[in-house]
Parts: structure tokens; C-alpha cells; sequence
């Protein structure tokens, strides 16, 4: 289960706080609905769709063996010792130095095929070398790799059983909604065939787990050895499937997070069919419009997702979307933040025509754009490094900057595909520290015009004073997150 950190404490209810939560109570609307009195019948209806994961690993590492005594042949503690010693990490064939260990982890999954189909997480069966299925009547089948996709944290197994296996439905995880009953049903501390009821607390929670996140967030009691498995409705159809938990000690404190179904399902299909994802690519690196940046832009109002960078030759450049450009609707789906495009573009088909609505500067316009294949896209991403160019180095608002170079570009382990001017030092308190711009970031583009070296980020500062501007609007490529690209606005004042 992956945990979240968070520092909380844990807080009593005084007999008065109590006796004012019974009063209260006491005094809800006659008519109110109470929750489920049992969940026993649909709780033995699913728990044999539900199995426990076992996955092993060797690694090397660990202590370095403990040496066998130094027994005579013939002794008759010496066949004692080789069997004791031979199972230490490392014992046994192989070399001493390099000692290995099987390190051994639990999870849980859900069959969707009676022909042996199960869904897990991808961080329950990542790197593991052997895959275990435990059904519920305790049988255990070796289960192999179809397919996993990283970034939604999802993978599925395939198993051969002597008979068809229960099986379980999706539902649409779009209808339901806060204060609805779910029921998870997993593998905690390796328990095995535990249930637990709550509610659905929250939806569309984004953790920074990874770039499609959409998490339904419930209270449903979910713990370590959990992840994988699934979240019911009162149906009985999955409509989650349960992932993370936030918990300062490692068991659950009434946040958990699912997966919703509807976005598992077009990535478990497409695992199913072709063993990886086929995910649409728009071919743009994006961020988020601050109440800063959107006055730069010229916007109303801090919307959309802010195209910070394209790819040469990318579904965007083609279409004639520039860096600047804030997406505001993707074939007629309402961008209203950054979060929101990544899983519209990747939930659209590979090929599919679109039309993209964009302000640029403040004004509306319209692209039709042909979706590439995200898998494909990204082997466009390694460019050919540039050329060394020495260059003069200069001062400008409080930053050192000089050309990016090729030793630069390893010193600040910078991919080959950004190019610009490179900072060098930051002084305190000049308009570039405000911003927390740090040094081996590169300024990639300022007013609009991309930068080569120095001299041209100077050129449109110089441009943007002559015109009255108090501020510039620069593309920084973060070091500290390997390039990415990132709008600020700067003071040239």
C-alpha cells in the first residue's frame, strides 16, 4: 500500500462535545436514511472473486554471511552447520561477497474473467520475479505478467485454473457520489478475506501520485497489503480499486484512496488486448495558470492549462499551437485546470481529430489537431545536443547567465532536447530569487522569442521596458526536475 505522509494527532471528545453529538443526533429528521443494516449476503456473494498476491524477489545486498566454523572432516557438528549456513543470504552457491535475499510482499487483486483475468496494482507485483494467486477456497495458482501501466498504478495477471473462477463487474464509477455506501474487500497484514464498509468521502482528489490522478477518497477501512483490491457499491460492482492511504503510522485512519472504474477499465482493456497502454498524445508540456501568470497572459481569470513547451513535429506544433497558448476546451470538453487535460488527451483515442480551443494573448482560437500515440511521442523527446557556443557571460535581474553547453547541460544533468540561457548564480532578493529560480536552470524563452544565450533574454527585457511593460514573461526548464519547462513572470523594473 503506498502511504502518504502526514503528521496528525489524535483528538478526544470531551462528555460535553459527546453529549451535544448525541443531542444532535437525536434530533435528525425522522425520514433520514440509516446505512445498510448488513452487508453479509453481498459480502459472501463477491469474497470468492477476491485474492490475496504474493509476490517474491531476490536481491542482492544485505549482511555479509556469518563464516562456518572451521570443522575437522568427520565432526560430528559438521553436517549441522552446512545446513544451518547454507541458508543465510548468501549462503549456499554463489559468491559470498555479493550476498542474495528473497524478500517477500503481499497484495490484493479481483478476477473481472472466469478464464483466470485478475486486476492488481502495479507496485504490488513491480520487479517481482515470481508471481502467487491464493483464491479463497486456498487454492494457489503462478500467475504471469499480461500487462502494467505505471502510470495509473494498474496491472493485470493471468492465471490458468483447473475451473472457471468467480468473477466480478465493473460499474460506473461517474455516478456515484459523496456520502455513498462502498465496501472494500482485501488482503490487510496479510489477513486475507477481510471486509470493511464506509462511505465515499470525497472525488477527484489528486495525491501527486502521477499525472492522470482522480481519486475517489473514502473511509472505508484500508491498510498495508490492501492494494489491488476492490471497492463495491451497494450492487456489488467494483467501482474502485483501492490504492493508497494517507497514515502516519501505517494503518488506516479513514483516508484511503481507489481508482476509480471508469479509468482503470479503458487502461485494463487495452492491457488485456495488447499487453500495454495506447494512450492519445497531444504532444505538449503544460502547467498551471497562476492569478500571476494569468494577468501576463492576458486572461479574465486563472483557467486552463498553459502550454509551456511543444515537441518538434509533435500532434500540437503540427496543428500550429505555441508555447503561451492556455487550452481552455479539448473537443468540447471544459479544460478548467492543468490536472484536467493529461487524462482527457490519453483517455481519446490514438488518430482521433479534435478541436483544441486556446487563448492566445487573450484571444480565443481554434486548432484541429490529429492525436499521436503517447508510447511512440515520447521517443521523439531525445533530441541531438547542442553544439558548445562560448559566450559571454552576463548580469540580468540579478541572475548570471551564460549559453547552455554540453558540459553545462552533464554538470546539470539537463536533457539534449532544452536549450537557452543557463543560470549561474542567484542573487538574493532580485526579481529571479523571488520567482525561486535556482542555479542550472535554463531561460528557454522570453517574450514569446525563444533564448540562444545572454544577449537575448537581455534583447527582451530591453524590448518589453521600451514598450512599458513592468514585467516579462519567461520559460524557465527547472533543473531540479530534469528540464521541465515552467512560465514566470519577472520584474524588469
Amino acid at each position: 500500500m503506498i502511504e502518504l505522509g502526514w503528521s496528525g494527532m489524535l483528538r478526544t471528545c470531551s462528555r460535553t462535545a459527546w453529549a451535544l453529538i448525541v443531542l444532535v443526533a437525536a434530533s435528525a429528521p425522522a425520514g433520514a436514511a440509516a446505512g445498510p443494516e448488513s452487508v453479509a449476503d453481498i459480502a459472501a456473494k463477491l469474497s470468492p472473486a477476491v485474492v490475496n498476491i504474493s509476490t517474491s524477489q531476490k536481491v542482492s545486498g544485505g549482511q555479509t554471511p556469518v563464516p562456518m566454523p572451521d570443522l575437522p572432516p568427520g565432526s560430528p557438528f559438521r553436517d549441522f552447520f552446512e545446513d544451518l549456513f547454507k541458508d543465510q543470504p548468501g549462503g549456499g552457491d554463489g559468491d559470498p561477497s555479493t550476498p542474495t535475499r528473497k524478500v517477500n510482499s503481499l497484495g490484493s487483486g479481483f478476477v473481472v474473467d472466469p478464464a483466470g483475468i485478475i486486476i492488481t496494482n502495479n507496485h504490488v507485483i513491480e520487479d517481482a520475479d515470481e508471481i502467487e494467486v491464493n483464491l479463497s477456497d486456498g487454492s494457489k495458482l503462478k500467475a504471469e505478467l499480461k500487462g502494467r501501466d505505471g502510470k495509473t498504478d494498474l496491472a493485470v495477471l493471468k492465471v490458468k485454473p483447473p475451473h472457471p473462477l468467480t468473477a466480478v463487474t465493473f460499474g460506473n464509477s461517474d455516478s456515484i457520489r459523496v456520502g455513498d455506501w462502498v465496501m472494500a474487500i482485501g488482503n490487510p497484514f496479510g489477513l486475507g478475506g477481510s471486509v470493511t464498509l464506509g462511505i465515499v468521502s470525497a472525488r477527484n482528489r489528486n495525491i501527486n501520485s502521477g499525472p492522470y490522478d482522480d481519486f475517489i477518497q473514502t473511509d472505508a477501512a484500508i491498510n498495508r497489503g490492501n492494494s489491488g483490491g476492490p471497492l463495491f457499491n451497494m450492487a456489488g460492482e467494483v467501482v474502485g480499486i483501492n490504492t493508497a492511504i494517507i497514515s502516519p503510522s501505517g494503518g488506516s485512519i479513514g483516508i484511503g484512496f481507489s481508482i476509480p472504474s471508469n479509468t482503470a477499465r479503458r487502461v485494463i482493456d487495452q492491457l488485456v488486448a495488447f499487453g500495454e497502454t495506447r494512450r492519445g498524445w497531444l504532444g505538449v508540456k503544460i502547467q498551471e495558470v497562476t492569478d500571476d501568470l494569468a494577468k501576463s497572459l492576458k486572461l479574465d481569470m486563472a483557467r486552463g492549462a498553459l502550454v509551456a513547451d511543444v515537441t518538434p513535429t509533435g500532434p500540437a506544433e503540427k496543428a500550429g499551437i505555441k508555447p503561451g497558448d492556455v487550452v481552455v476546451k479539448f473537443d468540447n470538453k471544459p479544460v478548467h485546470e492543468m490536472r484536467d487535460l493529461p487524462r482527457i488527451v490519453a483517455d481519446t483515442a490514438v488518430g482521433t481529430k479534435v478541436a483544441i480551443e486556446v487563448l492566445r494573448k487573450g484571444n480565443p482560437m481554434t486548432f484541429t489537431v490529429e492525436l499521436g500515440r503517447l508510447e511512440e511521442g515520447e521517443k521523439l523527446l531525445n533530441a541531438a545536443a547542442t553544439p558548445d557556443v562560448t559566450e559571454p557571460e552576463a548580469q540580468v535581474l540579478g541572475m548570471k547567465l551564460t549559453r547552455l553547453t554540453g558540459d553545462l547541460r552533464a554538470r546539470f544533468k539537463l536533457p539534449d532536447n532544452i536549450d537557452g540561457a543557463v543560470v549561474l548564480e542567484v542573487a538574493p532578493s532580485s526579481p529571479a530569487a523571488d520567482k525561486r529560480i535556482e542555479v542550472g536552470d535554463v531561460i528557454a524563452m522570453a517574450n514569446d522569442e525563444k533564448i540562444a544565450g545572454p544577449k537575448d533574454v537581455q534583447k527582451q527585457i530591453d524590448r518589453v521596458k521600451a514598450e512599458g511593460q513592468k514585467s516579462i514573461l519567461v520559460v524557465v526548464n527547472k533543473a531540479a526536475r530534469r528540464g521541465d519547462p515552467h512560465f514566470l513572470s519577472l520584474k524588469v523594473e
